[in-house]
């Protein structure tokens, strides 16, 4: 009787934590996120095609999550400012909002660098930046052909401004590849350049075409092609370099999210996810973006990390031909 009984115990007990097992919170379940407002860190300044994304899909993304979606603009400093205020902040809810040409040559570009890139993983692939070599149009330089010729032409007279980070290091490239020698012009906010470009203060600008394109519908700036390996459907007349027989002017445009290296995994995919599904929610959002110079390319973590894998090797092919070397 009485081991009867200890057997009927030991059973109840069993079910009782077959029970509670099924419905206690799982370890791999993705943790209660976002808990409080989201802040998107931009290293560009308003009007950048980072920063366009970045309120579009914030918008969005605030109504999906039921939580504030802040885009805090902190341009300078070769996108230093904007990367360590993400790395110090220690907080899954401050999140890199950026192309990523902005901080993929820093190795090149620099010494020293401020921060550890192990500090930022890959959260989401957003877009790709369609990227364009704009020149004032009283350079009166219609083709890339035209350009290469009139700088060569005026050596050391014509000077030029660039986006931050990758493709200012391949532009440099393009320079050297064309033997063609021009004067940097630096910029705290590169969005600021295409003013002066629009006045003939420098004459070309290496920049998204998001920055480009209200000068270019003024009339005071022509696009004279893409750094992308594809343009789009959206903009026929946007050519990419290396279509017109220039392969040394050709960088991916890559916009995506970074987080803190402690982010779980789980919440990662599952912004990632969001980012996809908020990307195909409406119809129209490919052509609004078109329009902007921006190709929407959502992806998870592993295809934002391979992306930026990708982009780094080009850099460090850049980077062996003009004889650098890299300072991590």
């Amino acid at each position: 009787m009485l081991e009867r009984w200890r057997s009927t115990v030991i059973s109840i007990l069993g079910a009782i934590a077959v029970l509670f097992l099924a419905v206690a919170p799982s370890s791999a379940e993705t943790p209660a996120w976002p808990t409080r407002p989201v802040k998107f860190v931009i290293p560009l300044g308003p009007g950048a095609g980072a920063d366009i994304v970045a309120r579009l899909f914030g918008e969005r993304l605030s109504t999906k999550w039921g939580q504030p979606v802040v885009v805090e603009n902190r341009p300078g400093g070769d996108a230093f400012v904007a990367i360590t205020t993400v790395i110090n902040a220690h907080d899954d809810h401050v999140l890199l909002f950026s192309p990523a040409s902005a901080y993929t040559a820093h190795p090149y570009l620099h010494d020293k660098l401020p921060y550890n890139i192990d500090d930022l993983v890959p959260i989401a692939r957003v877009t790709n930046t369609l990227i364009g070599l704009g020149v004032v149009s009283s350079l009166d330089v219609n083709t890339l052909p035209d350009f290469i010729a009139k700088v060569k032409s005026m050596p050391f007279k014509l000077n030029y401004a660039s986006v931050t980070g990758a493709n200012d290091l391949l532009f440099v490239g393009f320079l050297a590849n064309e033997k063609l020698n021009m004067s940097k012009v630096p910029y705290r906010d590169p969005v600021q350049a295409i003013n002066d470009l629009a006045e003939g203060r420098i004459h070309a600008f290496v920049s998204a075409y998001a920055i480009l394109r209200p000068q270019v519908l003024n009339g005071k700036v022509k696009v004279l092609a893409l750094t992308n390996s594809e343009g789009t459907p959206a903009l026929p007349d946007l050519k990419p370099a290396a279509k017109l027989g220039y392969p040394s002017l050709t960088f991916e445009g890559l916009i995506g999210i970074s987080g803190p290296k402690d982010m779980p995994l789980t919440v990662r995919e599952r912004i990632a996810t969001d980012i996809r599904d908020v990307a195909t929610a409406e119809p129209e959002l490919p052509g609004r973006l078109a329009t902007i110079g921006q190709v929407l390319n959502p992806g998870s973590p592993k295809d934002f990390g391979a992306a930026l894998a990708d982009q780094r090797a080009t850099v460090r092919k850049i980077g062996d031909m003009l004889g650098m070397k890299a300072a991590q």
